[in-house]
């Protein structure tokens, strides 16, 4: 199957150091290049313990390119409200030739107000720059002598250079969450998709899905040509009471540091966020017992997230699990531990989608999953 490694800085300065972080995470990123994941994924996001250690993807992402070989580079996501679209353009244009045309790039639209405030953005325009500033950077990356007369950039004539690697350009992502618009948008540009599950019910965010798909083909997109990335935590262990004990600590640490960053503004209501805070409040309310039984989350042995995972397959349809593992303060060897155990005994049980990442991807599994040996219980 294909999954992926993603990561989302949730720790403070006082949890671990930058430095201590970003060493980790790369770490990780050559096992999980060595296991056969399909993927490693990192957000951009600013200030605060929820997210802040990446504000630039493009940068750890071109570390990871250079330690690695096969493994796919996804920003996850970039955000064209804090961007200009010619700097943008010009930073995933080398990030994919220095990988050979190994990136995926995500788009998203952000959600923090106090990110908005830093910037001089107006929450309210974010739909409106998001979708602009993704038009601008495939105009770039695919045009020459480019002219944009836009309702918040004006720039040209130019002409892009680098060029992308991957022409016309790398595979698009888009990430969106609870709003049904983001969903049929995504699919009537033809683009691929970026969700998290834990947000809202199965059940709307199938609903959600089947409007992406609908809004594709309505667009005359084939059947089964997109990729759907889902955003998942993942914790594993050989015992099953220890991985729920730990998992439970990093993400209620996790819940509080998102919650905490969105609440100080909720109050401010802005209109193109309706819901937020009705799904902040959700997400407070939830154990992970109870994500854990609607398989939102992979947490347990390896037998019972392979449960997980059928349950995710068959509620969502073809989606490509993309795992936090390192989530709050996980430790190190916790983390090796769950990329281990899932690559031998996951993995295997779920075969890939018949496109070509999906058999490069599951070919290295095989091959590297059987030459690692997992980490010891501790």
């Amino acid at each position: 199957m294909l999954a992926g490694v993603n990561f989302f800085p949730t720790v403070s300065p006082a949890e671990k150091s930058a430095v201590q972080f970003f060493d980790e995470a790369l770490d990780l990123s050559i096992l999980a290049d060595r296991l056969g994941y399909s993927s490693v994924k990192i957000v951009e996001h600013y200030f605060y313990p929820y997210g802040g250690y990446s504000p630039d993807p493009v940068t750890f992402l071109a570390a990871v390119a250079t330690r690695t070989e096969r493994i796919r580079l996804i920003t996850g996501a970039n955000i064209p409200a804090f961007n200009h679209p010619i700097k943008l353009a010009g930073q995933l244009a080398m990030l994919d030739n220095l990988s050979h045309g190994r990136l995926d790039v995500g788009f998203a639209r952000a959600f923090l107000p106090g990110e908005f405030e830093a910037f001089e953005v107006d929450m309210d325009t974010s739909r409106a720059r998001h979708q602009e500033g993704i038009a601008a950077v495939l105009k770039l990356w695919t045009e020459t002598d480019v002219v944009w007369n836009g309702t918040f950039h004006r720039f040209g004539p130019v002409s892009m250079l680098p060029l992308t690697y991957q022409r016309p350009h790398p595979p698009v992502f888009i990430a969106a969450t609870s709003t049904p618009e983001s969903f049929v948008w995504a699919g009537s540009q033809g683009f691929n998709l970026m969700f998290i599950p834990f947000t809202s019910t199965n059940e709307k965010v199938a609903g959600l899905l089947d409007l992406y798909r609908k809004a594709r083909l309505d667009a005359g997109y084939p059947a089964g040509s997109e990729r759907i990335q889902m955003g998942i935590h993942c914790f594993v262990d050989t015992d099953g009471d220890r991985a729920r004990r730990n998992a439970a600590v990093h993400y209620a640490d996790y819940v509080d540091k998102m919650a905490s960053t969105w609440e100080d503004y909720m109050e401010r209501s802005p209109s193109q966020y309706a819901g937020y805070a009705d799904m902040i409040t959700g997400m407070r309310r939830k154990t992970l017992a109870e994500l854990e039984d609607k398989a939102q989350v992979y947490v347990g042995t390896p037998a019972d997230v392979r449960q997980q995972v059928a349950a995710t397959l068959e509620v969502f349809g073809d989606v490509e699990p993309s795992m936090q593992i390192n989530f709050a303060a996980t430790p190190l060897s916790d983390a090796r531990r769950t990329l281990e155990l899932f690559a031998a005994e996951v993995m295997p049980a779920f075969p890939a989608p018949d496109n070509g990442v999906a058999a490069e991807a599951a070919a290295a599994t095989a091959v590297a999953a059987a030459s690692v040996p997992v980490t010891a219980s501790s």
